[in-house]
């Protein structure tokens, strides 16, 4: 079977080369690192992942991400994430897109809750020009605006980072209500990157197996504990009551179609 890791974050061991912003959000000593992950990938029989820019560590700076997604193109897509209020942002996409670093666009929204904003606006038409996929980071607050957004884009493949942020909790049933209205935006898709087995049904009965995607948030030991790598994966695997049909869709051919469509279909 296909696997591709939708969601992986990775921090460089040499800070001198890339260095942190002030005051980083760090994983747990050993962990994140492009080693580890690779380890992880060969040990689980991922194909491919996804290497999104981690803005709580490297903020804007994305030449971490870059240099990995350069040195190994044949199973990494780099995610860059870009500052809407820089007006240099559009065209570093574009030559992002152009050179092979980037295959996809994590969109933030400006001051955490303005995504209907020019600045994100523009990097989105960038995104659309290049035939870039866009991650939204944000949770439920944002439904409105990301209305406004998919109806102006309605070509652009746009990817709900960690399906609206939705968790086990007190508000899940109000972001499972925004996701279930968002889902008749046919060109929005769900990535599965948390573990609440009832809430990843409804989010793939909403959208269907074909717009949704799991991804490991790895590391791991930062971002998905108590579970390990193969935890988390074996979960979707072996675990969770799917139809093949829809296991083989969520655990690689949606990922494939969005950002590997070079891709053959041997697992």
């Amino acid at each position: 079977m296909l696997i591709i890791d939708t969601h992986a974050h990775l921090f460089s061991e040499d800070e001198s080369t890339y260095p942190p912003k002030p005051e980083p959000s760090r994983p747990p000593a050993g962990t994140g690192t492009i080693s580890r992950l690779t380890e992880e990938v060969e040990q689980h029989e991922v194909r491919a992942v996804t290497i999104v820019q981690v803005s709580g560590f490297y903020g804007f700076d994305n030449r971490y991400i870059r240099a990995v997604a350069l040195q190994n193109p044949h199973w990494t897509a780099g995610i860059c994430t870009l500052d809407p209020l820089d007006t240099a942002a559009p065209d570093l996409l574009r030559r992002f897109a152009r050179d092979g670093s980037m295959r996809g666009l994590r969109s933030v929204p400006v001051g955490g809750n303005q995504l209907d904003h020019p600045g994100v606006r523009a990097l989105w038409r960038a995104a659309c020009d290049e035939g870039l996929p866009v991650n939204v980071l944000g949770g439920r607050i944002l439904e409105e605006q990301l209305e406004r957004m998919l109806e102006a884009f309605p070509s652009l493949p746009v990817v709900l980072d960690h399906s609206l942020g939705l968790r086990a909790g007190s508000d899940a049933p109000e972001t499972l209500a925004a996701l279930q209205r968002l889902a008749r935006h046919r060109h929005l898709y769900a990535k599965l990157s948390f573990i609440a087995n009832g809430a990843v049904r409804r989010v793939i009965e909403a959208f269907g197996a074909e717009r949704c995607a799991w991804g490991s948030h790895f590391p791991t030991e930062k971002y998905a504990r108590p579970l390990s790598y193969g935890e988390h994966l074996d979960i979707f695997r072996n675990h969770m009551a799917l139809s093949e049909r829809d296991r083989r869709l969520v655990l690689g051919e949606t990922a494939r179609r969005i950002w590997f469509p070079e891709m053959d279909r041997r697992p």
